[in-house]
């Protein structure tokens, strides 16, 4: 009898483990046998993780384009009420043409490039203007130089024609009387 139980655990534990290994290699599966299979992550999980991504990629792109929209339209308006108002402050040259008689104001940062005819600056304090294309400077009473550029540091600056017709390329906020 001694033998029948002993034979009878041993038979028992033999069992116990190989259903231990039976569980652990269900559980974690292997190359033959894995767990979740290749054609599961190809066919279903992949495709619906990236659907997800394009969805919410796409939904916040149109968020940014819309809000780019609007940055746009408000750039436009203010660029047209300092054009309505008459003063000028744009990124580009604009073409102003004075003639006898009319005064040009300068505002501080405004840039001129004297084309046609010839102009006097009006300055109470020296120096009047920056001659940004010899590095030096012009002072009140003086006439500017054709095809130099010059840039107001200082408020106060003024120009007015010694000519019939000035044609200028001015960059920046200025006003004609």
């Amino acid at each position: 009898m001694k033998k029948n139980k002993r034979w009878t655990a041993l038979t028992a534990a033999l069992a116990l483990t190989v259903l231990c290994a039976g569980a652990a290699l269900a559980a974690g599966g292997d190359q033959d046998d894995p767990l979740i299979t290749l054609s599961y992550l190809e066919q279903t999980a992949l495709p619906g993780v990236v659907q997800e991504v394009e969805t919410k990629s796409a939904a916040r792109q149109a968020e940014l384009e819309q809000a780019l929209a609007g940055q746009i339209d408000q750039y436009k308006q203010e660029v047209s009420a300092l054009a309505a108002s008459g003063s000028a402050g744009s990124a580009s040259y604009t073409l102003v043409t004075l003639t006898s008689g009319q005064t040009m104001s300068l505002e501080v940062g405004c840039e001129i490039l004297l084309r046609v005819g010839t102009v006097k600056v009006n300055a109470n304090t020296n120096p009047a203007l920056i001659d940004v294309s010899t590095g030096g400077t012009v002072n009140g009473g003086a006439s500017l130089t054709k095809n130099h550029l010059y840039m107001a540091t200082i408020p106060d600056r003024t120009l007015t024609p010694t000519a019939d017709t000035v044609k200028l390329l001015v960059r920046g906020g200025y006003s004609v009387t």
